[in-house]
């Protein structure tokens, strides 16, 4: 079991495994789940829900998009968050779940909560019992590589992560005078089947500029979507005693690390594959100070007070399942 010592605390933390009973108490099927934005997350969320029989609905941009979510047997509506139709809105009224997964934008911010009171006079005296909004650990910004808890004071630097925290008070604040008591879970890099080191290296894609920067970073919160999944699933069954929980694993290693191990999945699984270099895509970057800052993130509040047990508590088991479902590395083009 690793200790670990809070910043700003004389409290020693310990993050192991924590395992609490929690029996579902809900009858699923009177339960109603709306997913605003069915990403990565809302669609993994969304296809474990309705495994276990609860009606989920949501959202997503793109004709294309919709009639995927269709397939899978959700009902998706066409959705401009920037324009919302005021007769989706109404729909919110008759669920009893709200998961917010829609991202602020630079010179926009919260593209839902321009309408607060168009989202408010929605969601008043209808079916409403839980709220939760997808946040993201930068907005601690840089605390030198020290471990940081939800009580740590944020300091956001980038502007998207600034925005990130503004949209967390504004979903904490419109929740409030809804009379529900709001959840905000600041997820750490988020990566799954379809969206992994190890994808990126058979897919052999150039790096994005943040990805990039990242190479030079000592310390990378991830974590793997299922365990995103099952924290969100521990909320509904049993209300959480806080409203903010860090939702990491206990593994905050560089990502050079994490594409070097993707890269030896690969090559072992794959021998004959002709892979390219990382050294050749990367050695034209320049270290820079990563705008999201330097942090470890305890995961600890969310193991004692969830219950979770995590999936995948460190990249190695994580590309690990991930590469164990891929048959073929033409799967990933």
């Amino acid at each position: 079991m690793e200790i670990g010592q809070i910043r700003g605390s004389a409290i020693p933390i310990h993050r192991g495994h924590v395992s609490l009973s929690r029996t579902p108490t809900l009858s699923c099927s009177r339960k109603r789940m709306f997913i605003l934005g069915m990403g990565f997350v809302g669609q993994s969320f969304a296809r474990k829900l309705h495994n276990q029989g609860w009606v989920v609905s949501g959202t997503c941009r793109t004709l294309v998009k919709k009639k995927q979510l269709q397939d899978m047997g959700f009902r998706v509506h066409l959705f401009d968050a920037n324009h919302p139709e005021l007769s989706i809105l109404r729909l919110l009224k008759n669920y009893t779940h709200f998961l917010v997964s829609v991202p602020p934008t630079v010179g926009i911010g919260d593209p839902m909560l321009q309408h607060e009171e168009l989202i408010r006079s929605s969601l008043v005296n209808g079916d409403l019992q839980w709220l939760c909004y997808l946040s993201s650990t930068s907005i601690y910004g840089d605390c030198d590589g020290e471990l940081v808890d939800e009580d740590c004071p944020t300091n956001p630097e980038s502007e998207l992560a600034k925005l990130r925290l503004t949209s967390e008070e504004g979903w904490s604040n419109l929740a409030h005078n809804l009379g529900i008591s709001p959840l905000l879970f600041r997820l750490g890099g988020i990566y799954g089947p379809g969206r992994s080191a190890v994808d990126t290296i058979i897919k052999q894609k150039s790096l994005s500029e943040g990805q990039k920067r990242r190479k030079y970073r000592k310390y990378t919160s991830r974590v793997h979507v299922d365990d995103i999944c099952q924290a969100l699933m521990a909320t509904i069954y049993a209300p959480p005693p806080r409203e903010v929980y860090n939702i990491v694993d206990d593994d905050p290693a560089p990502r050079e690390e994490v594409f070097e191990y993707a890269r030896k999945l690969v090559e072992k699984k794959w021998p004959g594959l002709n892979l390219q270099p990382l050294e050749q895509k990367e050695c034209s970057v320049v270290k820079t100070r990563n705008p999201r800052g330097e942090k470890r993130v305890s995961n600890a509040r969310m193991k004692k007070e969830l219950g979770v047990q995590l999936l995948y508590p460190d990249y190695i088991s994580g590309l690990q399942s991930i590469i164990d479902q891929i048959e073929s590395p033409f799967q990933c083009y």
